[in-house]
């Protein structure tokens, strides 16, 4: 009888030590096919497709007139879901943004001064629809905002839709010294709207030179009504100068930091009689 438990012990023993390496080598296995399909397999659940960068250096060189919003040497620059490459031009981003607004209230100075010397080169017109090319770097990436702007002659059905579909940003603007442009807002961000539900909103007030010529009491009324426009359409607000470039740099650079998901060092500023900036 003592024999007979010993040999089962025994047995038992061996049992228990089989079934534990065959359950390691199962793990084993498994792990390795794991790995197998995660390497042979993987998909991607993200939206934005990674630049081609230009030749790595040690220090890209900054675009022009940076001011050090943006902190490129910290960022990874991945475009919007919404753009194109330039056939010519494999590493070449272009992005499309709508100026929109009420007749005479300087778009174009606006558009003329941030564009610059590429507006020779690279603007076109078509009928009610003006449009120019804005190329900038950022670390080493070329990204060229092509610019829609909507003349605001009232024709605006045709218009409206092919200036702002695809837009990643839409830049809403009126004229800081007529309250009837700021009251235009409202239309022109509702028409924009129909086409384009995802790109950014940017209120921008013209003229600010001509505006801090008006008593201190009508600047504290326009610029409260265009905080309250501004909040109403979840829109950045900027008080801009074409003739003095105020704030006309900055607020492409406040996109181009809100597509991209990089630092805004810039304050608001909600001064009266200042170039308000809100957002």
């Amino acid at each position: 009888m003592p024999q007979l438990a010993t040999k089962l012990h025994n047995s038992t023993t061996i049992r228990r030590r089989f079934h534990h390496r065959v359950s390691l080598l199962r793990r084993c296995i498994l792990r390795v096919l794991h790995r197998i399909l995660l390497c042979s397999g993987r998909k991607t659940n993200n939206t934005y497709s990674m630049l081609t960068p230009a030749l790595p250096s040690p220090q890209p060189p900054p675009p022009a007139e940076s001011s050090g919003e943006i902190a490129r040497e910290e960022m990874d620059v991945t475009p919007p879901a919404m753009f194109q490459t330039h056939d010519l031009d494999s590493d070449l981003v272009s992005l499309k943004i709508s100026l929109l607004g009420d007749c005479q209230i300087g778009k174009t100075s606006f558009l003329v001064k941030y564009v610059g010397d590429e507006k020779e080169k690279q603007g076109s017109k078509m009928e009610g629809l003006n449009q120019m090319d804005k190329t900038l770097v950022v670390k080493g990436v070329r990204i060229s905002y092509c610019i829609w702007e909507v003349q605001g002659d009232g024709k605006t059905e045709d218009r409206i839709p092919k200036a702002c579909t695809d837009s990643v940003a839409i830049l809403i603007m009126f004229d800081l010294t007529s309250r009837c442009t700021l009251n235009s807002v409202l239309g022109w961000y509702k028409e924009a709207r129909k086409w384009n539900q995802t790109a950014i909103p940017v209120l921008i007030g013209t003229k600010f030179d001509d505006f801090i010529q008006l008593p201190i009491d009508i600047q504290w009324t326009i610029a409260s009504e265009a905080r309250t426009y501004a909040k109403a359409l979840n829109a950045a607000l900027f008080f801009s100068s074409a003739t003095y470039n105020i704030n006309v740099n900055k607020i492409f650079k406040f996109i181009t930091a809100k597509l991209f998901d990089l630092p805004w060092k810039v304050e608001r500023n909600l001064n009266v009689g200042e170039p308000i900036i809100d957002f």
